[in-house]
């Protein structure tokens, strides 16, 4: 008789145990074990917990090569899901195989798990394995599938319940209940505070202020002083929560005509715009993405949504700071080009409406349509394509954690017709048309920081901390990537010959590019420098650059009239007339503005589930690709260091992407 000794964990998360039995089956190349129930310390409610089991074979099953555990289908106890973290199985020979599992099994639920090194579908040799890996994809296939959204978007996950996903894309049980939790909260509070439901307007800012207790904190104070300095206006460009509109300014578009007369005061004595744009030192934003949208409807009329433009000079001292601003892309006698030297009211109403419009892209442009939907994408093609002995499924999927989900429940509840966001300027159906531009001009390179920031000819520009941050992140995972990658993929040839990779890489192509060749991205990968900067592209979408839009909405968007998600009245068409009274009911009125208060809030906190980038459960065994993870985590803290030794000497410290700050995935 042989005996396997197994050490099963359970997770560490809340109401992570059972009280179900368990059974296990241990599959080798000569045979199998009998169905064993597992028995001896048990696993119980506790969570995190190690329990050691036996199972008995009568006769050698030979090499061993799966795992099946099932949840007993009938049992007394109440059904509780069961989280396995992983199983290590002790042969009778003394060898050691591991066995990761980190998902949740339901009563009846039976899972096959392999174990060992992980594996490219042309280095399995046994029938065993090759039909194993052949059913998860089957299955995988049935479970996760592609939905048309839309027209000229990408497709997403079709499960539009979200008590239909999987376990294991699911949200866990501290997460939802907490976020629950916030949401309701914040609606009780304010709708107690008659604010919920109010179409009032602001009397003053002041009144603005300490509406409510979640919306408290240091930065958005500083905020809530410094939104009518033309610097801190600027300085968003480069480190608020859309850092991706700015570009340098070498030849004014034609459909902005701002003369040199108009802007000389504004700029340095003795030189002239041609000159300064000459040296790199002028910048332009331009929102022709959000030209002509339809809006949303109130009282009978749609409400204004300017396609500014906005010019800004670096000036001798590295400030930078707006000179014009025109509220719209076609040039009339009513399309007024703003200027530092107009009234306080106009020129702050001018600056109000590019945060408005900036507000906007950011949210639907920046963070939805390129981390959120872009990195469904990725999950999705993950799920379909690479079973979990892969070796990129092993290194993806803690960047996929809770993705599928928290995208199933935006479109639920965030965007789309009756939803959150339907209470911004954008109407359901501009949101949509929003998106399919956002998607015909994304491209490969725009989502690689190196070559984005070059692009935008913003390599030099003084006290850019989103470029900083993020090129030192870009180059460390890439190390970690590049690391891991050429340990399984020795040459070109091996790349070359993974199907499974070939069709993830393929699906994301068609998928959520549309097939468009001029995008950039690739159908299929050929080398090894390929893959590594495809993978590292992955990565840094859903972490970082997802935490560099997300994680600063309360410090920035939480003062209304810095980050108004909608305006009701249009610009002024003529200069000397607006009032500060005619700035306050052009904000959002208090049921639009504190919603906008309470999404920033909910949506950019951290939630006690967070897994911070480069936490990784334990899906690979080798010790050479445990040591990969250790040192990329060591990269990681050394980056934490410098960022933390950065932040102390800048009166707004630029923490969004210091590594502990960021989060391994999109999941919220």
């Amino acid at each position: 008789m042989s005996e396997y000794t197994l050490s099963v964990t359970t997770g560490s998360m809340l109401h992570a145990g059972t009280f179900d039995n368990l059974y296990v089956t241990l599959v080798g190349t000569e045979g199998q074990s009998g169905r064993t129930q597992l028995t001896g310390a048990g696993l119980g409610n506790d969570t995190g917990k190690v329990a050691s089991f036996s199972v008995n074979t009568v006769f050698t099953i030979g090499c061993l090569l799966l795992l099946q555990v099932e949840k007993d289908p009938f049992h007394e106890y109440k059904d509780e899901d069961w989280f396995c973290s992983s199983i290590l199985v002790r042969t009778p020979e003394k060898d050691e195989v591991f066995f990761p599992c980190y998902q949740w099994l339901s009563r009846g639920e039976l899972v096959v798990l392999r174990g060992g090194r992980a594996t490219k579908a042309f280095e399995d040799m046994h029938p065993r394995l090759e039909n194993q890996r052949k059913q998860e994809l089957v299955q995988q296939k049935l479970t996760y599938k592609w939905d048309k959204y839309a027209e000229g978007m990408a497709y997403v996950l079709s499960i539009k319940a979200l008590r239909r996903i999987p376990t294991e894309a699911s949200f866990s049980f501290s997460k939802a209940a907490q976020f629950a939790y916030r949401q309701n909260y914040a609606y009780d509070e304010l709708a107690e505070k008659g604010l919920r439901y109010s179409t009032e307007h602001w009397k003053s800012f002041e009144a603005m202020k300490n509406v409510s207790w979640f919306t408290r904190s240091p930065h958005l104070d500083m905020v809530s002083q410094l939104w009518k300095n033309d610097d801190f206006f600027a300085y968003q460009f480069l480190n608020g929560v859309n850092p991706y509109v700015i570009r340098r300014c070498s030849k004014l578009p034609s459909n902005f005509p701002v003369s040199e007369d108009l802007v000389a005061p504004f700029l340095d004595s003795g030189t002239t715009l041609e000159k300064e744009m000459e040296k790199g030192n002028v910048f332009i934003v331009d929102y022709k993405i959000m030209e002509a949208l339809p809006t949303t409807i109130m009282a009978g009329k749609p409400v204004p949504l300017t396609a500014a433009l906005c010019l800004l000079y670096l000036t001798p001292t590295k400030k930078l700071m707006p000179i014009a601003i025109q509220l719209g892309q076609t040039p009339s006698k009513d399309n007024l080009i703003f200027l530092p030297s107009d009234s306080e009211v106009d020129w702050l109403l001018a600056k109000l409406y590019v945060r408005h419009v900036d507000t906007l892209h950011g949210e639907f442009v920046s963070h939805l349509h390129n981390t959120h939907l872009t990195a469904e994408v990725f999950a999705m093609a993950t799920l379909r394509n690479l079973p979990k002995i892969h070796p990129l499924y092993k290194l993806l999927i803690p960047h996929h954690r809770g993705t599928l989900y928290v995208n199933t429940m935006a479109r639920a509840t965030l965007y789309g017709p009756g939803r959150n966001l339907d209470n911004t300027s954008l109407s359901a159906e501009g949101q949509l048309v929003l998106f399919r531009r956002t998607l015909a001009q994304l491209t490969y390179d725009s989502l690689c920081p190196h070559e984005e920031i070059a692009a935008r000819g913003l390599e030099s520009v003084p006290n850019f901390y989103y470029r900083d941050d993020s090129f030192r992140l870009w180059n460390v995972i890439n190390r970690f990537v590049k690391a891991v990658v050429s340990y399984y993929y020795p040459s070109d040839g091996e790349v070359l010959a993974d199907l499974e990779l070939q069709e993830w890489v393929n699906e994301i192509f068609n998928y959520g590019f549309l097939g468009k060749v001029s995008s950039g991205f690739p159908s299929s990968l050929q080398t090894v420098e390929e893959l590594i900067k495809f993978v590292t592209m992955v990565i840094f979408t859903a972490a970082p650059r997802h935490a560099s839009v997300n994680m600063g909405q309360m410090d920035f968007l939480a003062w209304i009239p810095n980050g108004p998600l909608l305006l009701h009245r249009a610009p002024p068409s003529v200069k000397g007339n607006a009032t500060m009274d005619d700035l306050l009911r052009t904000l959002p009125n208090k049921s639009i503005g504190t919603l906008a208060m309470s999404l920033a809030w909910f949506l950019g906190k951290k939630y006690e589930d967070f897994v911070p980038l480069g936490q990784y459960p334990k899906h690979f065994s080798e010790p050479a690709t445990l040591r990969m993870i250790e040192d990329f985590q060591a990269e990681l803290s050394a980056i934490s260091e410098t960022i933390r030794a950065r932040n102390k000497e800048l009166e707004l410290p630029y923490h969004y992407l210091n590594p502990k700050e960021i989060e391994n995935s999109v999941t919220i």
